[in-house]
C-alpha cells in the first residue's frame, strides 16, 4: 500500500523532517526564579568583578539587590554603566579598559541585549590576547575568557543564551562576533526584573524573541530537531503571553513565560541562525537607531510573505503549534494581528525614515550575508528594496 500524504491549507505537502545528522550546543547553566538575581554572588569567582549595565537600569535601582549581595560577599565591583543602545566598538573597549585597570577576575552582564553583548565581549577580550578587530565573524574568537554571568532584564534578545554579540562599527554598520567562547557560564532568569516594563519595550522585545523562534525554525542552515523543538515551545510561550504582558505589566506569570520563551528562542537560534528579518532590521538600527525589536517587527510581515515559496509548510507547522488555523497565510495573519494589538507603529515612515533612504537600506542589508545565507528564500538587493518599500507604506504583504 502506498504512503498517504496530508496536504496543508495551501495544498503543499508537509515539510520533510530535519536531518538527523547535526551538532547542537545547549548553552549556559540556567537558574530561574523570582529573586535569583540576588544569588549572583553564589556563582561569581573570587576577586574584583566588572559589572556591565546601563545608566537607566542603575537609576531605576534594578541591580540594587544583586550589587548588595556581591558587596556583602566581599567583591570589589567595577560598575560600567556607559552602555548605549547598539553599542559601539569604543564602548566595548572602554569596558575592557575599566576591567583591566582593576584586574577583574570575572564579568557580569546585567540588562538587555546591549549590556549583555558588551559583557560577553569584555570577558573574551580580558581573558586572552585577542583584539576586537580580529574576532568579527563566525568562530574567529578562540578564547580563553574570564568567567561570565548574565542576567537579562528584558524578554527579547536571548543574549544570555547565545554565543553572539553585535557591535556597531563606523557609526552605522552592525557586525557580529559568533563563537562558543561567548556562551555564559551561568544565566539567571529573574522575571521580577521585567515586571513593569513600558508597553512599547515589552512589545518590541517580545516580538524580537518571536522572530528568533520563527527564523530558527525556518533557517536554511543548521536547522535540526532540537532547535525545532525549542523554537516551537518558545513561540508557544511568547505568542500566548505577549499581549497579557503588554496589558498587565505586573503580571509575573506572563513575564515568567515571556522570559523563558525568550531564553529558549535564544538557544534555538544560537544553533539554527536567523535570516532575512534580522538582515533587513539591522540597517534600521544602525542608521536610524530604531530599537532592534521594533526593527524586526517592521520587517517581519514582509519577509514572511517573501519566504512563502520556500517556507509555507514550516509556517503552517508553527501556526498549528500555537493553535492558529489557515496554514501559512493564517499564521502570518495571526502575527500581524498580534503586532497591531501591541500598538507598535508598523511602517517605516512612522519611525522617521524617508522614502529616499530606502535604497541606502537595501544596499546596507546586503552587507549582512552572514544572515542572508540562512534565509529560506534568497533576498537580492532588488528584493530588499521592494520589501523596504512595502514596509515604508505599511503594507502587510
Amino acid at each position: 500500500m502506498g504512503q498517504t500524504h496530508v496536504r496543508n491549507a495551501e495544498g503543499a505537502l508537509p515539510m520533510p523532517p530535519a536531518p538527523m545528522s547535526f551538532t547542537f550546543t545547549y548553552g549556559p547553566r540556567v537558574i530561574a526564579g523570582a529573586g535569583v538575581a540576588a544569588q549572583l554572588a553564589d556563582h561569581a569567582p573570587e576577586g574584583p568583578l566588572l559589572f556591565v549595565t546601563d545608566s537607566a537600569l542603575l537609576g531605576l535601582g534594578l541591580p540594587r539587590s544583586a550589587l548588595a549581595a556581591l558587596r556583602k560577599a566581599g567583591h570589589e565591583l567595577v560598575i560600567f554603566d556607559a552602555v548605549e543602545a547598539d553599542p559601539s566598538a569604543a564602548t566595548i573597549m572602554a569596558a575592557v579598559e575599566a576591567g583591566r585597570a582593576a584586574g577583574v577576575t570575572g564579568v557580569i552582564g546585567f540588562g538587555g541585549g546591549s549590556p549583555m553583548d558588551v559583557a560577553k565581549l569584555a570577558a573574551c577580550l580580558l581573558g586572552g590576547e585577542e583584539s576586537l578587530d580580529t574576532i568579527y565573524g563566525v568562530d574567529m574568537a578562540r578564547g580563553p575568557r574570564l568567567p561570565l554571568l548574565l542576567v537579562p532584564t528584558t524578554a527579547g534578545t536571548g543574549s544570555e543564551a547565545t554565543p553572539i554579540s553585535i557591535v556597531t562599527v563606523g557609526g552605522s554598520e552592525k557586525k557580529g562576533v559568533v563563537s562558543p567562547v561567548l556562551l555564559a557560564d551561568v544565566s539567571l532568569l529573574d522575571a521580577g526584573l521585567t515586571t513593569g516594563l513600558p508597553r512599547h519595550v515589552t512589545a518590541a522585545t517580545g516580538i524580537d524573541a518571536m522572530v528568533h523562534a520563527i527564523e530558527a525554525y525556518t533557517s536554511a542552515r543548521l536547522k535540526n530537531p532540537l532547535s525545532d523543538a525549542l523554537a516551537r515551545e518558545a513561540l508557544r510561550l511568547l505568542s500566548a503571553n505577549l499581549l497579557t504582558a503588554c496589558n498587565e505589566p505586573d503580571n509575573l506569570a506572563a513575564r515568567e513565560a515571556m522570559l523563558l520563551g525568550s531564553h529558549l528562542a535564544g538557544v534555538a537560534f544560537a544553533n539554527a541562525p536567523v535570516g532575512g528579518v534580522h538582515a533587513l532590521a539591522y540597517p534600521l538600527g544602525g542608521h536610524f537607531h530604531v530599537p532592534h525589536g521594533h526593527s524586526n517587527a517592521l520587517m517581519l510581515r514582509q519577509v514572511l510573505h517573501h519566504n512563502l515559496p520556500g517556507a509555507s509548510g514550516l509556517y503552517a507547522e508553527l501556526g498549528a503549534a500555537i493553535g492558529v488555523e489557515g496554514g501559512a497565510t493564517g499564521f502570518i495573519a495571526a502575527l500581524d494581528h498580534m503586532m497591531r494589538e501591541t500598538g507598535l507603529p508598523l511602517d517605516l515612515a512612522a519611525v522617521g525614515i524617508g522614502h529616499n533612504q530606502l535604497p541606502l537600506l537595501a544596499a546596507e542589508a546586503m552587507k549582512q550575508q552572514r544572515l542572508l545565507i540562512n534565509n529560506p528564500v534568497p533576498i537580492a538587493e532588488a528584493d530588499a528594496l521592494g520589501l523596504y518599500e512595502r514596509a515604508w507604506q505599511g503594507i502587510a504583504a
